[in-house]
């Protein structure tokens, strides 16, 4: 699955955004460096149900922002995105 993938699934199984979903976990403090992956994916297993891979795609976007590597970008199969920029605003309003 793709970075992008796994945002656009969490956004389908939480209704929310992952920026929204960015928002909430800055307001519990969870984006503070040095950022920890473990109560960032307990909080997301909690609230949300997500399993760890979606919450780990999702720490990358904390600890990182949305700058992914080309490592993928341009290749084949499931695991290729479009570029290396993520989108965090809805499926619905991504550029096609």
């Amino acid at each position: 699955m793709s970075f992008q993938a796994y945002l656009d699934t969490i956004e389908n199984k939480t209704g929310l955004t992952p920026r929204q979903i960015l928002d909430l976990a800055h307001e519990r403090g969870l984006d503070t460096p040095p950022v920890k992956a473990g109560p960032i994916i307990e909080w997301l297993k909690d609230e949300y149900g997500l399993g760890r891979g979606h919450a780990m795609a999702l720490v990358h976007v904390v600890k990182n922002g949305t700058t992914i590597s080309e490592k993928h970008v341009g290749t084949d199969g499931v695991h290729r995105d479009e570029s290396t920029e993520l989108w965090l605003d809805g499926q619905a309003t991504r550029p096609a």
